[in-house]
């Protein structure tokens, strides 16, 4: 088996290979491994096992590097001895995207349990109350696996409801009327990467921002699909997004139940989908509460206030 890794940080090999490369010396003689480096990448080949665990203790030696500005050999020691378990438990969970945070973890142990979920399932429902990261962790997971090659592509999807209020005649051409709808999304993405990089990305269609009703008729093979604010989304919307699920893809839907904006006799396709699809095999659930909202202290507070009780949407 051979896996290639692209390198976080070009300008930090030394670093991270370790004196005369002894970090890469350690991992061949622990693990059995050919580990070769080329340009910005790295190729390990051998064993199965031995390569896999091989690629995620490289990934820990990464972020390690990132966040502390050094890597030792005790360091890449203790991620060899601590073994897998040590790779998917406790809040240093982090994820590698391309910004200048370089990684972004997560805050409280519902975050953690979201982006394991999302890791682990092919579709992956999540409902929370504003400032839980319910789309920026989403956004996070699919451009880490953009650049770790695990995808060819991103699409990210939105309804264009607007929130109780007709704005009416919007100017410009089509672009430029649903942009405002699709800014949530864009801010999420600009946090990970910078200006240049994605609007390259979007020329080649690598990333991809739309409204839902841009979805009809298409499949999606081989991409990250996340689709937000799908309180918002009728029931024929939600079996059409759902249904656009290609080979080697991964669909994440989030919403806040909470927030539905539709016509009162409408009911939200979220909802329909969570109560009907919920006991399949594969399909990953996450609910995130007060307990996990990570902006302003106050906004913890407001959501506390209004009372909202998300359970109360979905009936069993």
């Amino acid at each position: 088996m051979e896996v290639t890794i692209q390198l976080d940080s070009v300008h930090k090999q030394l670093e991270l290979f370790g004196p005369a490369d002894s970090h890469l010396r350690l991992l061949r003689k622990s693990l059995g491994v050919q580990i070769t480096a080329r340009r910005g990448d790295l190729i390990i080949s051998g064993k199965e096992k031995s390569v896999n665990t091989a690629a995620e203790v490289i990934d820990r030696m990464q972020k390690h590097l990132i966040k502390h500005g050094s890597l030792t050999a005790a360091n890449v020691s203790s991620f060899l001895t601590k073994g897998d378990s040590s790779m998917t438990a406790g809040p240093g969970k982090a994820v590698t995207v391309y910004g200048g945070k370089k990684v972004v973890e997560p805050s409280t142990k519902g975050q953690l349990k979201y982006i394991e979920t999302m890791l682990a399932n092919d579709l992956t429902f999540c409902i929370g109350p504003a400032g839980t990261g319910k789309t920026y962790l989403a956004v996070a997971v699919a451009v880490s696996m953009l650049k770790k090659k695990q995808t060819r592509r991103i699409v990210l999807a939105r309804p264009a409801v607007e929130a109780g209020e007709k704005l009416g005649f919007l100017p410009g051409d089509l672009q430029a009327k649903v942009n405002p709808y699709l800014r949530p999304l864009f801010d999420a993405l600009g946090d990970m990467m910078d200006f240049t990089q994605m609007r390259k990305f979007m020329e080649l269609d690598i990333i991809e921002i739309i409204p839902l009703a841009f979805m009809r008729g298409r499949t999606l093979n081989e991409a990250i699909i996340i689709c937000d604010e799908a309180q918002n989304t009728s029931s024929l919307q939600m079996l059409m997004i759902l249904t656009r699920l290609g080979r080697g893809s991964k669909m994440i839907i989030t919403g806040d139940i909470t927030q539905i904006d539709l016509d009162p006799d409408q009911k939200s396709g979220m909802v329909e989908a969570i109560q009907k699809l919920r006991r399949i095999r594969g399909i990953g659930y996450v609910q995130l509460s007060q307990r996990d909202i990570v902006r302003h202290r106050l906004v913890q507070n407001i959501v506390r206030a209004y009372g909202k009780n998300t359970k109360s949407k979905i009936k069993e």
